[in-house]
């Protein structure tokens, strides 16, 4: 079985046997340049087995080198082990032990996606775009991604501190309490007649969430419900199967994605179910450069279908899929991207993230912030992430600038972005416009 993600990456001995090469379906010349590398890469093992200035771990050593080679692929492909198999398939049924934060690595860095809401991370205040350099004091610039998911993870009730770089700020350290992370991944209330929903990721509890938000806000509000707002920020993405589910409450059928993988005929496309939860009514989708993969999906295919107007900022920009290949007993799995993904007018956002119908910033820049806004914007991007997969249709994302519409100079409240799409819905001409456009 296998699982498809679309979200970032989570955080054995292989023998030569398992290396599986087909003769007749490649040309000879390739087949012996590849046995000639294998057997660089054994004659390097023994040197390091019978050279090297202390002992090794040789499964240590083994599983490293697989890991190598799949991050060198690209930012979200890797080998894990059986006990980090085990664990991410815990996670994928939303509770497990940890903080509660999604990462990606970065020029050697660990790089915050998002902290997930009501979490260890969320409540201590780590923000998207944040950088860890340092866990319990000790560095782990360099430090393999799977390794540094390991030290996060423990016994609930445990503590652990982290190092944290932000822009302009002065390193500092975060204790947090490590918990089980009971992933309610939905949320909601209203605001006058208006409903809100909340999804902080796509996991297997999703999509029921999202139609028990509907039934309930329909419940409380009946007919004087005028309109809904999706909020997307931050949110890193997760399972693709989720992502159609929760797009399927909001179009009444039609594509919601596709995906396309290596070879011409490697193509699947998803639709949306038939009966629409909230037909007619005026939606808001919020992203921003936390928002990822399936969230992308999500926005981009109630964009496309004119079913919402997208508020806020451009989001990440993940447009791969990533497939969770077990391999066997004991032996873990890899996590390895398969294919790319495109919105319903075929559009793959791979690096190139989602553009707003309607940009706002939720905070106003410094002076100093907008003299360094192409070094402050790459923190939120898949394109500036080492090896990652260019956009095959050449679509680039949009050159870092400063949104028109951006909090006041003094503005004291809480959520920007959240009020000015409570304004757009409440105005008459932004619903006429809706009703126009679908």
């Amino acid at each position: 079985m296998r699982l498809r993600f679309i979200g970032p990456a989570l955080a054995g001995v292989l023998g030569l046997s398992a290396f599986v090469w087909n003769a007749d379906s490649a040309p000879e010349n390739s087949h012996a340049e590849t046995y000639q590398q294998l057997d660089l890469f054994a004659e390097i093992l023994a040197r390091v087995q019978t050279e090297y200035v202390t002992g090794v771990d040789e499964a240590e050593v083994m599983e490293a080198s697989i890991d190598g080679m799949l991050t060198s692929l690209d930012p979200h492909s890797s080998y894990l082990n059986p006990e980090e198999y085990r664990s991410m398939q815990v996670q994928a049924s939303g509770e497990y032990g940890g903080l509660g934060i999604e990462i990606t690595q970065q020029d050697g860095f660990i790089l915050v996606v998002s902290p997930m809401d009501d979490t260890p991370a969320s409540r201590a205040g780590i923000q998207p775009g944040d950088y860890i350099s340092a866990i319990n004091g000790e560095p782990i610039v360099g430090q393999p991604m799977n390794d540094s998911l390991k030290e996060m993870r423990g016994a609930p009730g445990t503590d652990i501190l982290l190092t944290i770089l932000r822009e302009n700020e002065e390193p500092f350290d975060v204790s947090l309490t490590r918990e089980i992370i009971k992933q309610n991944s939905v949320s909601f209330h209203t605001e006058d007649t208006i409903g809100y929903i909340r999804i902080s990721s796509f996991n297997e509890q999703t999509t029921d969430g999202v139609n028990d938000a509907l039934t309930a806000l329909k419940k409380e509000l009946g007919t004087k419900m005028s309109g809904l707002i999706l909020d997307l920020r931050n949110n890193p993405g997760g399972l693709l199967n989720q992502a159609v589910g929760v797009s399927s409450a909001f179009l009444d059928g039609g594509e919601v994605v596709s995906t396309r993988g290596r070879h011409p005929n490697d193509v699947q496309r998803y639709n949306a179910r038939q009966g629409e939860r909230v037909e007619g009514l005026p939606i808001i989708v919020l992203i921003n450069g936390g928002s990822a993969s399936a969230a992308e999906i999500v926005a981009g295919a109630l964009q496309d279908h004119n079913r919402a107007t997208i508020l806020g900022e451009i989001s990440f920009g993940k447009g791969s899929v990533q497939s969770v290949i077990p391999l066997g007993p004991q032996r873990g799995a890899i996590r390895l991207t398969t294919s790319r993904y495109y919105t319903p007018s075929n559009a793959s956002i791979q690096g190139a993230g989602i553009e707003p119908d309607i940009e706002v910033a939720q905070t106003r820049l410094s002076d100093e912030e907008m003299e360094h806004i192409e070094k402050r914007q790459k923190r939120y991007s898949e394109a500036n992430l080492r090896n990652a997969l260019e956009n095959d249709q050449g679509r680039e994302r949009r050159p870092p600038h400063i949104p028109n519409d951006q909090p006041p100079v003094g503005y004291s409240g809480e959520d920007y972005q959240l009020e000015r799409a409570l304004t757009k819905l409440r105005s008459m001409d932004f619903a006429s416009d809706l009703s126009q456009k679908g």
